[in-house]
């Protein structure tokens, strides 16, 4: 499992140049902005095979519904009803031009933006997907490709098609092959341990047993690494204190990273993996430092003023800049300030407490968790505090509001993960960045916190 993402799947995809594909000339078929307000109509019938058996019928069915769920998610499509299909798309061929192939003005005239033809193959644990993506409109093809991998990577082809499927239309990869890290208390309501999922909650991997409370989990920018605090019992003294750990994902491995007296929490890897910026306590108000992902302390970046708690460091994307939450002016409030700790400024200035600030992957945004009539909400701004819109308003089963908290941006920009304790338990959900629609991705007894969203991990 430590390999999965990595070397688990052996994937080709090759071009399929039987047909003319106007990917060619780099044209844009759906513009993001556009999208927002006319979702394009796409035709997704059921993938071929000429495989039996049932181990063949399960992996077509996880194929099938990982892609739906995919392209559902991206908030670009309107599904077409299977009910409306002119075609027995089980009679006709994936391509017009093959022998018996299907046509164009079937789908035409249901309506059809985009249709999807599939087909796949399983021998042993080999598995083979040929798929086409087309524009209707046009009678083109925008894409094909054969995907090769292993049944036990049924998922990630699936992801991977559906990558492709928007890097065609859009110019833009989607955020499909990315991972959450989280805190949970799956191992036990008494302890919480660190693990990891794909985007949509499957392939569960938990990566601490330290038996005790674990939080705060941070991934490195290449996905490799995952930094965590837990409150370990130290052997000379017995006593437990917040150390620092960092995982090395490929290896399977773990070590003490910043175990300094205090707390040693809310790791923020830089860019380029060789440092990582922190809260710590020492017995005293909690401010930020530097440390090398040796545990070398490099500088302490903020002191008070006047014994501040200066907290959730935050690195941006380019590497230059930090946000971070600070009671500085009384209240908790989101600021950013120079990588070394000079030019703070004061970016939130509304409610009683926002916290936990995360970086849109361009840098031009920002996430955090304000708090205003005792719970929590999700807010995303720009970077200099204006256009500020709110993401979440749920109430529970009782008519209560309920809070929403730990927000992180996906990879493409486009979705904000966060938890939320609307149905009694500390779930994970995720939103489009503009509030317009929102997901639950984790749906069990269990709680989570802080989620983090990875890269894509191809």
């Amino acid at each position: 499992m430590k390999k999965r993402l990595f070397t688990q799947l052996v994937l080709s995809a090759l071009l399929l140049g039987s047909l003319k594909t106007f990917a060619e000339d780099s044209q844009i078929y759906i513009k993001i902005g556009e999208a927002k307000t006319k979702k394009s109509l796409l035709a997704l019938p059921p993938f071929q095979t000429t495989s039996s058996g049932a181990a063949n019928t399960t992996v077509g069915a996880e194929l099938f519904n990982v892609v739906s769920n995919d392209l559902s998610v991206s908030n670009y499509f309107q599904f077409i009803s299977q009910n409306a299909f002119l075609e027995d798309t089980s009679k006709v061929g994936l391509r017009p031009s093959d022998p018996n192939g299907f046509k164009f003005q079937s789908w035409a005239s249901i309506g059809a933006d985009f249709l999807i033809r599939g087909a796949y193959t399983t021998s042993g644990k080999d598995l083979e997907f040929e798929v086409y993506l087309y524009h209707v409109p046009k009678a083109a093809l925008v894409f094909g490709k054969k995907y090769k991998g292993t049944t036990s990577g049924v998922r990630r082809i699936a992801h991977t098609f559906a990558n492709d499927v928007l890097k065609n239309l859009t110019d833009r990869t989607g955020m499909f092959l990315s991972r959450l890290v989280v805190a949970s208390d799956r191992a036990g309501s008494r302890h919480k341990e660190i693990y990891l999922m794909d985007w949509d909650g499957a392939h569960l991997e938990r990566i601490s047993d330290h038996k005790t409370i674990s939080l705060s989990p941070s991934w490195s920018a290449d996905g490799r690494q995952v930094a965590y605090t837990s409150y370990v019992q130290r052997a000379r003294t017995k006593m437990r204190n917040a150390d620092m750990f960092l995982y090395d994902i490929p290896a399977g491995k773990r070590r003490l990273l910043s175990y300094r007296q205090g707390i040693n929490s809310g790791a923020s890897f830089t860019p380029d993996g060789r440092f990582i910026f922190l809260t710590i306590s020492q017995g005293t108000s909690p401010d930020i430092y530097k440390i090398s992902v040796d545990g070398d302390l490099v500088k302490r970046i903020t002191t008070g003023p006047n014994s501040a708690m200066n907290v959730e460091p935050a690195v941006s994307p380019d590497g230059k800049q930090i946000a971070f939450s600070s009671d500085r002016s009384g209240r908790p409030m989101i600021y950013i300030m120079d990588i070394d700790g000079g030019n703070v400024r004061r970016i939130t200035f509304a409610g009683v407490f926002n916290s936990s600030p995360s970086w849109s992957p361009d840098g031009k945004k920002l996430a955090f968790a304000g708090q205003s009539d005792g719970n929590f909400d999700i807010f995303v701004m720009n970077t200099d505090g204006s256009e500020m819109i709110r993401l979440t308003s749920a109430k529970k089963s009782n008519g209560r509001a309920a809070s929403n908290e730990d927000p992180s941006f996906s990879p493409d920009g486009r979705f904000v993960v966060y938890t939320s304790n609307r149905t009694g338990k500390n779930q994970i959900y995720i939103s489009t960045a503009d509030g317009s629609e929102e997901r639950r991705v984790t749906n069990d007894s269990h709680n989570y916190f802080k989620p983090k969203w990875s890269a894509n991990l191809e």
